[in-house]
């Protein structure tokens, strides 16, 4: 009989329902994207919370529980329009331009986090200050990351310029970025052992070397010795990068992969290890 009533439901539902569910479930997608990494996230937790608390009132029928969750979801909804006043205009701003659901955004974001990158990078290497700075991709680092002192903060070049001015706590090791957040400074990497590394190359830059070895994050060193800037990755490096290839190369790396590249990537990979 259960299985006869589901077969039914599942009759009944049109091309029209399909439509319905997978516009709503995008949308609902898009809101988690666009909240993640505010406030909101906090809202949200919150008002989980409440609706438990309702249920659990209901349910065990505890009356006065029950006005008092009523009362909250009357001055509620005024209250949350006050608190997150910001993050509703961000959100009505990016749905005017046209942007809330768009991957632009993201790549915006990416285009800006490499701007501060290399604002840093540009500081640094005017002044011969040495520095190490990794990303983060598919591959964790959260090793490598407990190894360092937790920061936790937005990317900005005046946030990572102080970190890797000489003589500070922090200034020894390396950073490590996760996306659009700074996650450790001071970190401790794994030196390369490859004897064909040039002897001119010092420890950072066998750290970046290494760090792109074991993972396929993406270091970028500032010798202190020569300003120079290098670019490491899966185990090669790049030494004296011209800025618009390190721009370009640092963009194209970590702005977000199409479907169709992910394909490409996913069999290319499947053809080396089945080759």
């Amino acid at each position: 009989m259960l299985g006869e009533s589901l077969l039914d439901y599942l009759t009944d539902i049109s091309i029209n329902d399909i439509i319905d569910i997978l516009i709503v479930s995008y949308v609902i997608y898009n809101f988690i994207l666009l909240v993640r990494g505010t406030r909101a996230i906090q809202l949200l937790q919150g008002i989980l919370i409440v609706i438990l608390t309702w249920a659990l009132s209901v349910v065990f029928k505890l009356t006065t529980l029950q006005w008092m969750m009523r009362q909250l979801f009357t001055y509620g909804v005024l209250a949350i329009v006050i608190i997150f006043q910001p993050e509703l205009r961000r959100a009505l701003e990016q749905l005017g331009r046209g942007r809330l659901f768009s991957r632009t955004s993201a790549e915006e974001e990416v285009s800006k986090r490499v701007s501060e990158i290399f604002r840093t990078l540009n500081y640094l290497s005017k002044r011969k200050i040495g520095a190490l700075i990794v990303f983060e991709r598919e591959t964790g680092l959260n090793e490598y990351v407990e190894s360092g002192i937790p920061i936790d903060s937005k990317i900005s070049a005046e946030l990572l310029i102080n970190i890797f001015i000489p003589n500070t706590p922090l200034h020894d090791g390396a950073v490590i970025i996760r996306q659009e957040r700074l996650l450790a400074a001071a970190c401790y990497l794994p030196l390369s052992e490859n004897p064909f590394i040039s002897k001119e190359l010092g420890t950072r830059h066998r750290a970046a070397i290494g760090m792109s070895e074991v993972s396929d994050a993406i270091a970028v060193v500032v010798s202190e010795e020569t300003g120079q800037i290098s670019l490491a990755l899966n185990g090669q490096i790049v030494r004296d990068i011209k800025e618009e290839s390190l721009i370009s190369k640092l963009f194209d790396e970590l702005k977000p992969k199409t479907k169709d590249k992910e394909k490409k990537t996913f069999w290319k990979r499947w053809a080396r290890r089945n080759g």
